[in-house]
């Protein structure tokens, strides 16, 4: 009787619950990333990333840790300024493994600043939140532009060396 308590306790625990349908939140917390940073909310934006979460910027040398990235962030944030992406076409997966509780994505944007731009990453369910374990920013190059913008990226570190 004991063991049958205990399962059904176990069954009931919030902890296990899973929500119904994991892409409609991944896509609420995903939407909810671009709007704290649109609206430079500092804390709200973190919130929503995993404490071992990595951030992948545009520029090679942009892979922050989440300590990195706020001490990046912040500051601007501060400042009243933010970034502003809104999503055009979202892909996500959520990975068939029992938990459900992994999952990625990629995301083109539309950035006021840079025009399209594309969101990837991952994430994690922790404690019956989905929070971003890795956002990584790229800008796609259209195939025919794509070797003049990278011989000027390759002439652009081949100066910086000097």
């Amino acid at each position: 009787m004991r063991t049958l308590i205990l399962i059904l306790a176990l069954l009931a625990t919030p902890a296990m619950a899973q929500p119904a349908d994991p892409v409609t939140a991944i896509n609420a917390t995903l939407d909810a990333v671009h709007d704290a940073a649109a609206k430079h909310d500092g804390p709200r934006y973190f919130a929503l990333y995993a404490d071992d979460a990595i951030y992948i910027g545009t520029d090679a040398a942009e892979r922050w840790t989440l300590a990195e990235f706020k001490a990046f962030a912040e500051p601007y944030f501060a400042q009243g300024k933010g970034w502003v992406y809104h999503p055009r076409e979202r892909h996500v997966v959520v990975a068939d493994i029992p938990c459900r509780c992994v999952a990625w994505f990629d995301e083109l944007l539309d950035s006021e600043s840079y025009g399209t731009s594309r969101g990837t990453g991952v994430l994690v369910l922790r404690d019956g939140q989905w929070k971003v374990a890795q956002y990584a920013l790229t800008f796609p190059i259209p195939n025919d532009l794509a070797h003049g913008f990278t011989d000027q990226i390759k002439a652009f570190e081949a100066k910086s060396k000097k």
